[in-house]
């Protein structure tokens, strides 16, 4: 079991927020699936309003086509019916009749050299020419009788023409010859633009709805995998055992290995708590008995057997204690430990043990602040710290206790002893480093701590108190609330 680290609490943090749906959409399941819709959502309405403007407009042109290619056909019948001696008279269509009126026809003839002559032209065109690409005989020659269209530029102030040209054989001309009737298109592309722009907004606004729909239903349909993510972190945090929930038959099994996982675990910390207990039993046992019949003889080989005896069981029960706080802390699920009941209880037994020094232990701790382990551990943690801080401190010694905002709780040792230099700190943290051999003590006191905090994913750090002597800082896995 670790406690929460900087970065698990900093997206914790960040899953509320909008960055939660708009960050990187790989490292996000609801991400990936609002991006990637939304993504399909933008390209198909991009295409569908490109399709639809376009659909529009050929539309559009394709009416004015048929308009024109029923004009070229007047043309025709009037050029045709009218005798040969005789220009070929205006055909019936008023707008025709007005002078740059926006609509216009002309009959004309190629010429060897490419050039094309007007032997007629409507009184709107009047003594103008239209514009007319330079290849068009050619192309009108390709497909002869049949109607081309094309834009072109009119006589008024750069005016856009639709133009539908036919080349066709008459009796009145010798050779074949080109009729065109064009039309100002002004008014279809004015159309056109409106038609894109209201579509383009229609289309948007149908966007964001989509888009919207798609993260209701993303939002709505994740929400078991987020209740299931609540309920891990529950029980991590120790404010459950297990996962009760129900959830959908897709996302049920993964709850249900969760909890058998969680069985698992149990039974192998049992497991490992009774063969921890079987193994102290198996060795205390012959160790006791070497120290008591070392103890009943006097002599250099009876004192060394005694000493090595009982640096031996010193040794056991260290490794027996780490091996106890493994278990513990991997078992470790759902336990909470008050703080400041164990600081009271610890004061109160260390100031009646240390009475004759009259050591005052001044400590601090908010309500509600927990450890998450057990409480034996706790106590053995701060119990050897609170000892140490007594054994060496002149007559004070203070403890402060709270909660880092990461998940943790920082907790804090120190007495107004002699302190420990910088060299020597790391050292008073080995196993069996004593910094005084004449004081009392093994040397696993501070080895314990350090043991039992790691085991628990934490921190020991060792530093100069204000008070002159050691300072002892913490960090452990506090419960959530």
């Amino acid at each position: 079991m670790t406690a929460e680290t900087p970065r698990e609490a900093q997206l914790r943090a960040g899953r509320d927020g909008w960055g939660r749906w708009f960050g990187r959409p790989g490292r996000s399941l609801t991400r990936r699936l609002i991006w990637l819709a939304s993504a399909w959502i933008v390209l198909a309405l991009i295409v569908a309003g490109l399709t639809l403007t376009q659909a529009f407009q050929d539309s559009a042109l394709r009416r004015l086509g048929n308009m024109l290619t029923d004009t070229v056909n007047e043309i025709v019948v009037a050029a045709a019916r009218a005798p040969a001696d005789e220009p070929i008279p205006q055909i019936a269509d008023a707008q025709t009749l007005r002078l740059l009126s926006g609509k216009y026809w002309a009959v004309l003839k190629p010429e060897a050299d490419g050039r094309l002559t007007t032997l007629a032209r409507s009184e709107s065109l009047q003594y103008s020419e239209l514009e007319v690409p330079p290849d068009l005989a050619v192309r009108l020659e390709n497909a002869f009788g049949d109607v081309v269209s094309f834009n072109a530029v009119g006589p008024s102030a750069n005016e856009p023409l639709r133009v539908a040209a036919s080349m066709k054989s008459i009796p009145r001309y010798e050779h074949p010859v080109i009729f065109l009737a064009a039309i100002n298109r002004s008014n279809i592309d004015a159309d056109t633009r409106q038609f894109a722009r209201l579509t383009w907004i229609a289309l948007g606004l149908l966007g964001l709805g989509l888009v919207a729909a798609v993260f209701i239903q993303v939002r709505i349909g994740l929400r078991p995998l987020f209740d299931l993510r609540t309920e891990i972190a529950d029980v991590r945090k120790g404010k459950a055992a297990r996962v009760e929930r129900a959830y959908p038959v897709e996302i049920q099994p993964l709850a249900d290995q969760v909890n058998r996982l969680l069985d698992h675990n149990q039974e192998v910390v049992e497991r490992q708590r009774t063969h921890v207990g079987n193994l102290a039993h198996a060795l205390k046992t012959p160790i006791s008995v070497m120290l008591a019949e070392a103890g009943t003889t006097e002599g250099p080989l009876p004192e060394l057997v005694r000493r090595q005896t009982e640096i031996m069981k010193g040794q056991v029960d260290h490794h027996l204690r780490r091996a106890r706080a493994a278990a513990r802390a991997a078992h470790g699920l759902g336990e909470k430990t008050d703080v400041a009941e164990v600081l009271d209880e610890l004061a109160v037994m260390l100031e009646r043990v240390f009475q004759s020094k009259a050591v005052e232990i001044d400590w601090r701790a908010p309500d509600g602040l927990c450890f998450l382990g057990e409480r034996q551990d706790l106590q053995e943690i701060l119990g050897n710290l609170i000892e140490n801080g007594c054994k060496w401190s002149r007559r004070r010694v203070r403890v402060s206790a709270g909660p880092n905002g990461l998940g943790q709780m920082i907790v804090v040792v120190e007495d107004d002893g002699p302190g420990l230099p910088e060299a020597q700190r790391e050292q008073a943290l080995k196993r069996g480093a004593r910094m005084d051999e004449a004081a009392p003590g093994s040397g696993l006191g501070l080895s314990i701590v350090d043991d039992l905090t790691r085991a628990y994913g934490g921190r020991v750090t060792l530093a100069a108190s204000d008070l002159g002597g050691l300072k002892v800082m913490l960090e452990l896995p506090a419960a959530g609330d």
